[in-house]
């Protein structure tokens, strides 16, 4: 047995640990580039903090899904400004921008240069500069994760840039950012959680130390993601849903994914869809075809037992078999109003493309076994 670990070098969790931002960034820089979402205000009282801490801070706002070109203006915004400091305060789209905003501060050239698939996958010269990221959604995980990943619009795809160092030098997790959350990104963001912490855990790149903080994180989020829903004032669900999103995270930078964000990759860079949605309209569906496709081709492989004992975190009964756990995610995207993909304009005469370039996605390599094309294409016929 081999594997390796590795995340932020400090992770701090809990109900009002965005107080002390402040105070760490004043011991890694005095000019501070923080960046947010849309919502410049919701960073206003951190903003003051880092005054308080005579720390100068010039903001930069991401709007939606970061593009190579937003990615590359911050950095350029982020030079002008003499920062020596990144903060990214937001979903995962702000908190990849900041990776991609610190790692340039400090090495030269394009961003393509570092890009994966469109661009020379180049390494990092240098380390980047010091960034705090600071997640207000409950999801992606990305505050301990070592890549960024991006919209290339001319290539109509997205695409990662990669490297150890780029994993955040502090992760800040304050389950009361979520508070704000509406329904929608509560429902999109949580599905992507699970989705990463079942993929991880299903993965053949999994590990003992992987495994145990996927059935930790799948077990909260079982029980906690539709009630964060219907109740998103609910400080219990709510740090649940955090540390689900954390620890799916943790175990996806280290054990890999699967089929479903080997789809997402290029649905994203094709159609205008939330990340969250496009995993929690396929989730179900690639479950089935994997736990079928095992049962045929593979019926030793121990992923079949794995998504047993998946289906009984999820359903909370011991006797529960992978079929169960199919049911309960299907009926919980019912619950959370998950849309087809349709709905974002996928079409019958796209899947094929969209099953092309899914296969060169490093996510597909995750999966436990090797889907056929013809699979592949039935489970994104059943999204539609």
């Amino acid at each position: 047995m081999r594997f390796e670990f590795a995340t932020a070098t400090r992770i701090i969790f809990g109900q009002g640990t965005i107080q002390e931002v402040a105070p760490l960034a004043a011991k890694m820089g005095h000019r501070a580039f923080v960046i947010t979402g849309h919502s410049v205000e919701r960073a206003t009282p951190l903003l003051e903090q880092l005054k308080r801490q005579r720390i100068q801070s010039v903001t930069f706002t991401i709007p939606g899904e970061p593009t190579t070109t937003m990615a590359f203006t911050g950095a350029q915004k982020a030079r002008e400004a003499k920062s020596d400091l990144v903060i990214g305060i937001g979903g995962g789209s702000v908190l990849d921008t900041g990776k991609v905003v610190a790692a340039l501060l400090t090495n030269s050239g394009e961003l393509v240069d570092y890009l994966e698939v469109i661009g020379g996958g180049q390494e990092l010269a240098s380390y980047p500069a010091p960034y705090i990221a600071i997640p207000t959604t409950a999801g992606t995980g990305t505050e301990v994760t070592r890549n960024a990943v991006l919209i290339s619009p001319e290539h109509h795809v997205k695409v990662s840039m990669r490297s150890p160092s780029m994993l955040p030098r502090v992760a800040v997790v304050d389950p009361a950012l979520t508070l704000s959350m509406p329904p929608a990104v509560t429902a999109s963001t949580g599905l992507d959680a699970i989705t990463q912490l079942m993929e991880a855990y299903i993965s053949n790149r999994a590990n003992p130390l992987t495994d145990g903080i996927c059935r930790e994180g799948l077990k909260r989020a079982a029980r906690s993601l539709l009630q964060a829903y219907e109740d998103g004032s609910s400080t219990a669900a709510r740090e649940d849903m955090s540390l689900a999103s954390l620890f799916g995270g943790l175990a996806l930078a280290n054990a890999g994914l699967g089929a479903v964000h080997g789809f997402a990759a290029p649905l994203g860079g094709m159609f205008s869809a939330p990340h969250g949605t496009i995993c929690a309209r396929l989730i179900a569906y690639v479950m089935e075809a994997n736990v079928e496709a095992l049962q045929i081709r593979a019926p030793t492989s121990p992923a079949l037992a794995r998504y047993g004992e998946v289906a009984q975190i999820l359903t909370g009964s011991a006797t529960a078999r992978a079929a169960h756990g199919i049911l309960w995610m299907q009926d919980l995207c019912v619950a959370l109003r998950v849309p087809p993909l349709a709905e974002f304009g996928l079409k019958e005469a796209d899947l094929p493309n969209v099953v092309a370039r899914s296969r060169r996605a490093s996510s597909m390599k995750g999966n436990p076994i090797e889907l056929t094309d013809r699979e592949l294409t039935e489970i994104l016929k059943k999204a539609l």
